[in-house]
C-alpha cells in the first residue's frame, strides 16, 4: 500500500460514488441542508446528491484523497449516531454495524477481489470491516455494488485501501454508470383488478398480477432468481380481493426485485394499451386465483 495515499498526502483527485436509500440521504443532508453543508466545509470534498424521485440516490464524493477520507469518516460516524439513536427506543441488545455501499466499475472489481479472493481477504483481515462485492452488475450499467460493514474506524481504513486499489487499477474501457430508476406509482389490488395511482386518478391494470406471475409461475420465479430476493404474493383474504406483494432480502436485492417487477408490468401494460400483443392472462379473478394457488407457497 502506498503510505502517501494512506496518510492522505497524495495530490490525486478521486471520485467515489455511494448508493443510498432515502432515509440515509435525509440523514446526511440534515435539516435545511445543514449537515451536508458542514461535511463539505470540514472535509473539503465536493458532495453531490442525485436528483429525482427514486428509492435510491447516488451520492458522489470528489476531491483529494485526504478530503475523500474525511468525508467518509463524517458519513460513517453520522450513520453510527443514527443507529445509536434508533437503539435508544428499541429493545434490541446487539448493535448493528454501519453499512455503506460503494458503486464501482465492474472492470475494477477483479483487482479489488484479487486472485482467488486474496486481496479482499487481506482488506477484511487488516481493517476488520466486512466487504462484499456483488456478483451481478447494477441494472442497466457496468458497475457493481461493494458493500462495506463495520465500525466507523474500520470502514474508513477499508475505504482507504479500496482507493489504493482503484488508483493502481484504473477502469478499463467505457463505464456505463448506474442511474437509479424513479419510483413508480403505487399499485393497489382491488376488485379483481390492479390500479396505479397517478395524481387523483386510478388507472386499471386488469392483468397485472397474471403478467408478474407468468404461466405456472415462470415469470415470478425468474424475478426471484435474478434478484436474489424472496417474493411472496398473498392470496386475497376472505371478503376481500386485494393481494399484497411482499419482498424481503438485502436492500440491493429488494431494489432489483422492485425494478424487475416494475419493468415487467410496464412492458405488458404498454403492449396492452397499443394493442401490440395479447396479454398472457385473461385478467379474470378465477384465473388469477388458480395460478397463484397452483404455484403453492410464493
Amino acid at each position: 500500500m502506498d503510505p502517501k495515499v494512506t496518510e492522505g498526502g497524495l495530490n490525486v483527485t478521486l471520485t467515489i460514488r455511494l448508493l443510498m436509500h432515502g432515509k440515509e440521504v435525509g440523514s446526511i443532508i440534515g435539516k435545511k441542508g445543514e449537515t451536508v453543508k458542514k461535511m463539505r466545509e470540514e472535509s473539503g470534498a465536493r458532495i453531490n446528491i442525485s436528483e429525482g424521485n427514486c428509492p435510491e440516490r447516488i451520492v458522489t464524493i470528489t476531491g483529494p484523497t485526504d478530503a475523500i477520507f474525511k468525508a467518509f469518516a463524517m458519513i460513517a460516524f453520522k450513520f453510527e449516531e443514527d443507529i445509536d439513536n434508533s437503539m435508544s427506543n428499541s429493545t434490541a441488545t446487539s448493535k448493528p454495524p454501519v453499512t455503506l455501499r460503494l458503486v464501482v466499475p465492474a472492470s475494477q472489481c477483479g483487482s479489488l477481489i484479487g486472485k482467488g479472493g486474496s486481496k479482499i481477504k487481506e482488506i477484511r483481515e487488516s481493517t476488520g470491516a466486512q466487504v462484499q462485492v456483488a456478483g451481478d452488475m447494477l441494472p442497466n450499467s457496468t458497475e457493481r455494488a461493494v458493500t462495506i460493514s463495520g465500525m466507523p474506524d474500520a470502514i474508513i481504513q477499508c475505504v482507504k485501501q479500496i482507493c489504493v486499489v482503484m488508483l493502481e487499477s484504473p477502469p478499463k474501457g467505457a463505464t456505463i454508470p448506474y442511474r437509479p430508476k424513479p419510483a413508480s406509482a403505487p399499485v393497489i389490488f382491488a376488485g379483481g383488478q390492479a390500479y396505479t395511482i397517478q395524481g387523483q386518478y386510478a388507472i386499471p391494470h386488469p392483468d397485472l398480477i397474471g403478467c408478474i406471475i407468468g404461466r405456472q409461475g415462470s415469470k415470478i420465479n425468474e424475478i426471484r432468481q435474478m434478484s436474489g430476493a424472496q417474493i411472496k404474493i398473498a392470496n386475497a383474504a376472505e371478503g376481500s380481493t386485494e393481494r399484497q406483494i411482499t419482498i424481503t432480502g438485502s436492500p440491493a436485492n429488494i431494489s432489483l426485485a422492485q425494478y424487475l417487477i416494475n419493468a415487467r408490468w410496464e412492458e405488458d401494460w404498454n403492449a396492452y394499451r397499443v394493442g401490440e400483443r395479447q396479454l398472457e392472462t385473461t385478467g379474470k379473478e378465477e384465473r388469477l386465483t388458480s395460478e397463484v394457488s397452483g404455484m403453492g407457497t410464493l
